[in-house]
């Protein structure tokens, strides 16, 4: 019989970033995969710093199916959401279908919701307000639809590791390697009311020291810095119409409108996959 395969499919923090060891990245998904038995487990890990949905879907997906793994990690949507194209329809559909053609092959499906990219960074509010907005589309989405393909779902996006700055890298986006144990600890937990995770559970221990305030620092002003730039320039212009926009639904007291923009837009993305429509570009 052979080894169960663990795929990840996702972004910079299901690549690790955040948790240096030795020459690279290491993660929740690596720390998690030799716990998932007792006996030997292979690890793929596709996730790509930078990946939005459509990257997951388009080149990681492929990838992964060519594989046939018993057990596939999705996580992914806060680069989209830091995109001047967000569209969360768009989100919803390929979502949808990576999530259905994971289950499809008999992978069990392993996914999370998570904070919102402007609270974490400390934004100011007309700013992070419009992020969360999004965030919240997205976590919405995958909690309906990781409800539909049967996915054992981390609700990571609540708790109180959400705000111990200890368990976060310098940038405020990434977890530390404190923060990537919680995540693996909580997913082996779901997997193993699953009966999906049999060996014992990762370590909660960080096995090297927290980076210093000098190196967190030169972290920010070289990789960091250029991190935060890649992803965000395009949003910016964008951003900024937001928060004016924010800010005059605030002074007028119809904040609330935007809420129900967001819930509409939900509604409607989660409505069009019922009916099977598909939106132009989706993939």
């Amino acid at each position: 019989m052979r080894p169960p395969l663990f795929v990840a499919l996702g972004d910079s923090l299901t690549e690790g970033v955040g948790d240096r060891t030795g020459g690279g990245w290491r993660g929740w998904a690596a720390l998690l995969a030799p716990s998932l038995c007792a006996g030997p487990v292979r690890f793929t890990n596709l996730a790509e710093s930078g990946a939005q949905t459509r990257d997951v879907l388009e080149r990681q997906l492929p990838a992964a199916l060519a594989l046939r793994p018993d057990l596939v990690s999705v996580v992914v949507g806060v680069n989209d959401t830091l995109r001047r194209t967000f569209d969360i329809r768009d989100v919803a559909a390929r979502l949808d279908q990576v999530y259905a053609a994971c289950t499809g092959q008999g992978a069990l499906l392993l996914t999370a919701c998570l904070p919102d990219p402007g609270g974490m960074l400390g934004l100011p509010g007309a700013l992070a307000r419009p992020l969360a907005r999004r965030q919240r589309a997205v976590n919405t989405v995958v909690h309906a639809l990781s409800d539909r393909y049967g996915a054992a779902h981390l609700h990571a996006c609540e708790g109180d590791w959400t705000g111990d700055r200890a368990m976060w890298s310098a940038d405020r986006l990434h977890p530390g390697e404190p923060g990537h144990r919680q995540l693996a600890v909580r997913f082996h937990a779901l997997l193993t009311e699953r009966g999906a995770a049999t060996g014992p559970a990762p370590s909660p221990e960080p096995d090297s020291p927290a980076p210093t305030r000098w190196e967190s620092l030169c972290w920010l002003a070289t990789a960091g810095t250029g991190w935060v730039a890649r992803r965000c320039t395009d949003l910016l212009p964008q951003l900024l119409s937001l928060a004016a926009d924010e800010i005059r639904h605030r002074a007028r007291g119809t904040t609330v409108r935007l809420d129900l923009r967001t819930t509409t837009a939900v509604s409607a993305a989660l409505a069009a996959l019922s009916t099977g429509e598909r939106r132009p570009g989706a993939a």
